[in-house]
């Protein structure tokens, strides 16, 4: 593809522009977060030093597990001109998973990504309207992106290759993704009483593939925004609620 001094493609130096870290309210505001930080870190410590051993707590169940959505990410990067490394997210995403703990080959993943939450930091309009319009993503057209498992494969202990099908921008195509299983538990009463299990997965595609060519540099130029994007994910999920205890239990 050649692009031309006239054509859209050449903003793409304008999507990298960051608002610095070191204007004075930004500076600010960073010091009050992170003393905050530190503030409830400490306390939590100094809370939890004279607290009593926590109990041990049993494995997770098998059985429909749904996205805790407060701790789980979807982030992208592809390169911006060969300049740097692009991060952007998905900021509205859903998954149901079916989990099998004493055989997780045995698992199942749906998820389904709202297309028009892309987000891009600090990024002028003119970028975000070109990556949600139907130049790219073309959200109007296609609000859901949309992947299924169909086979899970062990690759050690707690690793694993997750293979399904990606459907983007009206286009179905094989995917793997990478995954590690970080474990779980059944639950802790009062703090956190339903099942939960967490997971990392990570993997890549060429936008290109799914009909996405607009900004894909010329061949043997990086002139532009990457074909290969790379993504990672981070999820935890929560099950079943713990059972009531047993009558007189606390007696």
């Amino acid at each position: 593809m050649t692009v031309h001094s006239n054509s859209p493609a050449v903003r793409w130096g304008q999507c990298g522009k960051r608002t610095s870290l070191v204007e004075p309210g930004i500076l600010a505001a960073g010091i009050v977060v992170a003393a905050l930080g530190l503030h409830s870190g400490f306390s939590f410590a100094a809370e939890s030093a004279g607290a009593p051993a926590m109990a041990p707590v049993a494995a997770p169940p098998g059985g429909e597990y749904k996205l805790d959505k407060s701790h789980a990410s979807l982030i992208l990067r592809a390169s911006h001109m060969g300049f740097s490394t692009y991060t952007t997210r998905f900021s509205r995403f859903d998954s149901e998973l079916t989990f099998d703990p004493k055989n997780l080959p045995a698992s199942k993943l749906v998820t389904t990504i709202d297309a028009s939450s892309f987000e891009m930091d600090a990024a002028p309009q003119m970028c975000l309207d070109i990556m949600k319009g139907p130049q790219m993503l073309d959200s109007a057209k296609y609000a859901q992106i949309t992947f299924k498992s169909e086979r899970v494969r062990m690759t050690g202990s707690k690793t694993m290759e997750i293979t399904g099908t990606l459907t983007l921008h009206g286009v179905t195509r094989p995917m793997v993704l990478s995954a590690t299983y970080n474990g779980g538990y059944a639950g802790m009463p009062q703090m956190d009483p339903n099942a939960r299990v967490g997971f990392s997965a990570h993997g890549s595609l060429k936008r290109s593939d799914f009909g996405m060519t607009f900004g894909v540099p010329a061949p043997g130029t990086t002139m532009g925004v990457g074909d290969l994007v790379e993504f990672s994910i981070e999820a935890e999920f929560t099950g079943a609620a713990l059972p009531a205890p047993a009558a007189g239990a606390h007696e």
